[in-house]
């Protein structure tokens, strides 16, 4: 059995905070907003693994009313959402994310965010794919106001 699920996150790029996309802190000029460090690719990432087993979104898992998850690092809520999968029965096959932003540049730290996360995960490299695409000066992204993410993965039955 196969199962498929996909996910979409967005964040507002604001001052005075660090940017961390995919589990690695970015270089940059502002940083996402959010309850906890505000990782938009892993978020997107925890709800397409949670919709792929059926079980809901990361606002049900880890809501941002819970004093608990103020400033958490996101990989904890992914290696979680992991177990999720696991006690389900399922593995990995493979993700996508797409990460949609003007800028900064992230061609350079792609390799990087797919290690990170394939070592969160506990799969290998190769079963996670990392892309990053401008909306051509288009929309809230496209104006720098703010940063989004796709994730779809595919899930196999142990």
């Amino acid at each position: 059995m196969i199962r498929i699920g996909q996910g979409y996150d967005v964040h507002k790029l604001v001052e005075g905070r660090e940017l961390w996309i995919c589990g690695i802190k970015i270089p940059h000029t502002h940083g996402l907003l959010g309850h906890s460090d505000a990782d938009v690719a892993i978020h997107a990432l925890c709800d397409a693994l949670l919709g792929a087993i059926a079980s809901g979104d990361i606002g049900k898992h880890f809501p941002d009313t819970d004093p608990r998850y103020k400033g958490i690092d996101s990989k904890l809520l992914l290696s979680h959402v992991m177990k999720l999968v696991r006690e389900n029965k399922y593995q990995l096959a493979n993700c996508d994310i797409t990460i949609c932003a003007e800028a900064p540049k992230f061609r350079p730290y792609i390799d990087d965010m797919r290690k990170t996360l394939a070592s969160v995960m506990e799969v290998d490299s190769d079963q996670i794919s990392v892309k990053a695409t401008t909306t051509e000066k288009l929309g809230f992204t496209g104006r720098r106001e703010g940063i989004s993410a796709l994730a779809v993965c595919l899930l196999t039955k142990e």
